[in-house]
């Protein structure tokens, strides 16, 4: 595997890295601002520059490259694969008459013996991510790493952008299949949020809307909970997530609060809370989320065992760097110490990560938390 690395930045493409011609180059994956992507020139510049790749989009609310935490950039890696076979698919969710049956389309379109690993990079405001995981998990054959995240728009949370050899745009969703048994992929997930207050049972709740806690009203438990900070929702709840733990597990989803509806007292997050789950309130720990990061990556190279990762991945979380501000480099960085500063690492802050908990496990989505998927071929 080889990688070729640059940040448009001030208007100025900069190669970062350059280990092949591009003309070699068999996938590009191009994370930048949503104002940035969407530009004819962006796409034309890219195309020319890999004629022979798969171009594939993603609009973000933050850029990484290596060690650094990027705004209003976009940084593209383009790799060249030396044994690994792969296959790109778009489909977009008007296409389907849910997220499931847009998951359950990507998985049959890329099924093969051979399949080694599914990255999804998904739209971020139009499709739920928690149905697009369960219908990729539901018609997946064999039990396979897939990993990715879903599109992000700042801090504004209108639209988000994707694209697959094309100018981005909205309710796109591309899956990348390798195919090949010399490629590994690793992988990690971890929020590092505190729980606190009593375990409650989701007793009344649609998708991703809860109404209520032990057969309370969740909406004004929630804002007892949160004294002051009630004020300020639904902003201040990037602050105070939900853990959720689905399907009797002992590991728990990390579940963000996209709004409040103070009409008919509901909370709307971005993945599904289903009724009969386990939930507890979260808040931040900025040390722990800072550690959360090394120990995803940690996780993430174990996988591989002896084999040294060549090329990294990160997805984290808009909420993550909202709350950690001026200290966001912090967790990037705690993630490069583990992995080790010599392998290219690319990345974006999204709208949620999907990965497995742990090895052999099916892909969940997940917010709130720093995703890290990493790869290398034998």
């Amino acid at each position: 595997m080889k990688i070729e690395q640059k940040l448009l930045k001030n208007n100025v493409w900069q190669t970062k890295l350059s280990e092949v011609s591009g003309g070699n180059c068999h996938l590009v994956l191009a994370f930048g601002a949503p104002e940035l992507i969407v530009k004819a020139e962006v796409f034309k510049y890219l195309a020319g520059e890999y004629p022979d790749a798969h171009i594939v989009f993603s609009s973000t609310a933050g850029e990484i490259i290596n060690e650094s935490v990027e705004d209003g950039t976009i940084v593209s890696t383009a790799i060249q694969f030396e044994k690994t076979e792969l296959q790109c698919i778009k489909t977009n969710i008007s296409e389907h008459k849910s997220s499931y049956d847009a998951g359950k389309f990507l998985a049959e379109a890329l099924a093969g013996e051979s399949l080694q690993g599914i990255y999804i990079i998904s739209d971020g405001t139009l499709v739920d991510g928690g149905e697009l995981t369960e219908g990729l998990n539901d018609h997946t054959k064999s039990q396979i790493p897939i990993t990715g995240g879903l599109a992000g728009d700042g801090a504004r949370f209108e639209k988000t952008l994707t694209g697959l050899n094309e100018i981005p745009s909205q309710g796109n969703i591309i899956a990348i299949g390798f195919y090949g048994s010399d490629l590994m992929i690793g992988h990690g997930s971890l929020g590092g949020w505190d729980e606190f207050g009593y375990e409650r049972v989701i007793t009344s709740s649609n998708k991703n809307v809860l109404f209520e806690l032990d057969g309370k009203n969740a909406l004004q438990l929630y804002k007892d909970y949160l004294g002051d900070y009630a004020k300020d929702l639904p902003g201040s709840a990037l602050l105070f997530p939900l853990s959720v733990k689905i399907g009797g597990s002992n590991k728990s989803l990390i579940r963000t609060i996209l709004a409040v509806d103070n009409n008919n007292q509901s909370m709307i997050f971005a993945g599904n809370v289903p009724q009969g789950c386990q939930s507890r309130l979260m808040r931040a720990n900025f040390n722990k989320l800072i550690d959360a990061s090394a120990i995803a990556a940690k996780d993430s190279i174990d996988i591989l065992g002896s084999v040294k990762p060549q090329l990294t991945i990160m997805v984290s979380c808009v909420g993550r760097k909202i709350i950690l501000d001026s200290r966001t480099n912090e967790e990037v960085e705690a993630a490069v110490n583990v992995i080790g500063n010599e392998v290219p690492i690319a990345g974006f802050y999204s709208y949620g990560g999907i990965s497995p908990f742990s090895a052999g496990m099916q892909c969940e989505l997940h917010n709130q938390t720093m995703t890290i998927t990493t790869f290398s071929e034998l």
